[in-house]
């Protein structure tokens, strides 16, 4: 069976710690902190400290949004507070993303993420002087963190979409984490032994099916009105689906209410929702091309009631399958 992992939702982070707890309780192999309304880092600190056993990730930390000096002492500190139990995944994110929201540059992602990894590497192995050239450098001499740390590596994910950087995890990282909207028709053939394959898909459950899907509509809306993923969504055959999502966008609709603009073969496509007996069937198709599913409720656009509901609903299929 497929290891299943849970991206906890919450309105507070007690909360999100409470959802850690139910879904180590649940089995769960780990849990994964994303990185767009709270910092993943912190999340993460959140949800080590309400766990003793379950995995904790960053899923994903933005990797050119910090230093990659300061990511390393985020993951060590982060694996000293989990006692040996983080992952730290990294992505991206797109050109918007970081060039409006972060102020800092985009250009030649592959080889910059490419150096973030090998200057956080660097960092976390210690020694003195720590000198990197490249799209992302770093030179400091007379420097070293007086901690030990928790264990000898960390591991190390990536996050992508494109196939250069699909293949740059498999080169330098220890796992790789799909988009959420990834299907498990399109996830790449990089199952081997060492390397960790997170597929990641948005879980809607309910007893009515036609609820479970408008309750997901919205992540998929949410993603089809952004210009960088246009390509896939057209490969899929949903081109003029997202053009639309994209238009309303544009005229000034909220990007987090466009799941009436989504049919339901793309949502059946993009997520998993269903009754409980419907989204458990539907687990069993990342087996053979994934080690790992993270599975997210659904949140886009949603009152806090249902996605805590949905949340809930979750958490039970998870019991009842890991």
């Amino acid at each position: 069976m497929i290891r299943l992992d849970v991206q906890p939702w919450g309105e507070t982070l007690a909360e999100a710690q409470a959802a850690a707890r139910a879904a180590e309780d649940a089995g769960a192999g780990v849990v994964w902190a994303p990185e767009l309304h709270r910092s993943a880092f912190v999340t993460a600190a959140a949800l080590a400290t309400a766990t003793s056993r379950i995995g904790v990730a960053t899923g994903i930390a933005l990797a050119f949004a910090r230093s990659p000096m300061l990511t390393a002492l985020a993951a060590a500190d982060l694996d000293e507070l989990s006692e040996g139990r983080f992952r730290l995944g990294l992505g991206t994110g797109v050109a918007r993303l970081n060039e409006d929201w972060h102020g800092v540059p985009f250009e030649r992602p592959v080889p910059r993420l490419r150096d973030t990894v090998a200057i956080v590497r660097a960092v976390l192995a210690g020694g003195d002087p720590i000198i990197h050239r490249g799209v992302q450098s770093i030179r400091v001499r007379g420097w070293r963190r007086p901690y030990p740390p928790a264990r000898p590596r960390i591991p190390i994910y990536l996050a992508g979409v494109g196939p250069a950087m699909i293949a740059l995890a498999g080169q330098i990282a220890d796992g790789w984490i799909a988009h959420e909207l990834c299907p498990p028709s399109e996830l790449p053939a990089l199952k081997r032994d060492g390397f960790d394959v997170v597929a990641a898909a948005c879980c809607s459950v309910d007893p009515d099916p036609g609820v479970a899907r408008r309750r997901a509509a919205n992540v998929v809306g949410f993603y089809a009105s952004v210009k960088s993923y246009a390509r896939g969504f057209e490969r899929a055959g949903f081109g003029a689906v997202a053009t639309a999502a994209a238009a309303a966008l544009h005229g000034g609709r909220q990007a987090d209410l466009l799941g009436d603009l989504i049919p339901d073969e793309m949502i059946d496509y993009y997520t998993i929702a269903g009754t409980a007996a419907q989204c458990a069937a539907r687990l069993t198709d990342f087996t053979d091309r994934a080690d790992a599913l993270k599975l997210s409720p659904p949140s886009y656009g949603l009152p806090v009631e249902e996605t805590r509901a949905a949340q809930q609903n979750l958490l039970e299929l998870v019991g009842s399958t890991a």
